[in-house]
């Protein structure tokens, strides 16, 4: 039998992965994670036909593809589904991928799966800055100058975590299972956030890394990542700090003080594809583990 004109199965990740490699690369001069380079307010991408936001690598993805495009709203949605909104994709506009899972019945009596099996399937998504005939209906103004973000106060409050202030350094010690922020009086605001926001987007970077205690999400990449392991965690802790800044309303953008660890990421990605995915994947896990703890202390 000829396989001559069988297609090559693509590589999700890999289409994934060069993405987010380009948009680091992109800019040496300011080497900060992508989705945190821009001085746009940070929102959860959401479809314009389901109005579901998107979750897991596809917020990753969509964040890159905003700050890579300079797209400012979170909208986006299929080529169908701006059509059957009344909108019209402009001609030459470019795509981006979205993974979804479809899940199909199968005979029980071949696969031990409870009769379901889940099938990864790729999409293409314009955003609303692509199309013609629709009014984004836009976003509320970013927040300005405050001294206490209420809901993110609630959200980490309700974690119970022990988060202790002094010095000049922000950390996790998992030895002590404690979290070290350094006295709220040396943060500065910047050209694209508060100083306020600046503390809580560090804040739940560390509250990230303290869901990796073994009595938490018990999250170690060390078996997975090998070496990497550290900068592994910070791409997790990274990624699941701009999941909770746009969760808990904190609409910061870049933080340099991590640029420190960009060189280890880009390392990470380009040697394994995988790599954000899998960051993505404990990310949101320890958002979730996070926001199950509200209302319940």
């Amino acid at each position: 039998m000829s396989n001559r004109n069988h297609t090559p199965k693509r590589d999700l990740y890999a289409e994934i992965t060069a993405n987010l490699i380009k948009a680091i690369e992109a800019d040496p001069g300011k080497p900060q994670m992508p989705w945190r380079r821009s001085g746009r307010p940070l929102w959860i991408p959401e479809n314009a036909s389901s109005k579901a936001t998107y979750s897991g690598i596809n917020t990753v993805n969509l964040w890159v593809a905003a700050e890579l495009r300079g797209f400012s709203s979170p909208l986006w949605a299929t080529y169908r589904q701006w059509s059957e909104l009344g909108a019209q994709v402009i001609k030459g506009s470019k795509s981006e991928l979205v993974i979804f899972y479809k899940e199909f019945d199968v005979d029980p009596e071949v696969a031990d799966d409870n009769g379901k099996r889940r099938v990864a399937r790729a999409s293409r998504v314009f955003n609303v800055a692509e199309v013609e005939g629709f009014e984004d209906p836009g976003r509320p103004e970013r927040l300005g100058p405050i001294e206490r973000i209420e809901k993110a106060d609630r959200f980490i409050t309700s974690c119970r975590a022990d988060i202790r202030h002094g010095g000049e350094r922000a950390f996790y010690a998992p030895s002590s299972d404690q979290i070290q922020m350094p006295d709220e009086t040396l943060f500065c605001g910047t050209d694209t956030m508060t100083r306020d926001e600046g503390y809580y987007a560090v804040l739940l970077h560390e509250l990230t890394h303290w869901t990796a205690h073994t009595s938490r999400c018990d999250r170690d990449l060390s078996g997975r990542f090998g070496k990497q392991a550290y900068a592994a965690e910070e791409l997790v802790a990274e990624i699941g700090a701009a999941m909770l800044c746009a969760e808990t309303g904190v609409t910061q953008d870049t933080r340099v003080d991590h640029a420190q660890y960009i060189a280890n990421w880009l390392q990470l990605l380009k040697d394994d594809s995988k790599a954000i995915f899998t960051a993505a994947a404990k990310a949101s896990q320890a958002v979730a583990w996070l926001k199950a703890k509200q209302g319940t202390s």
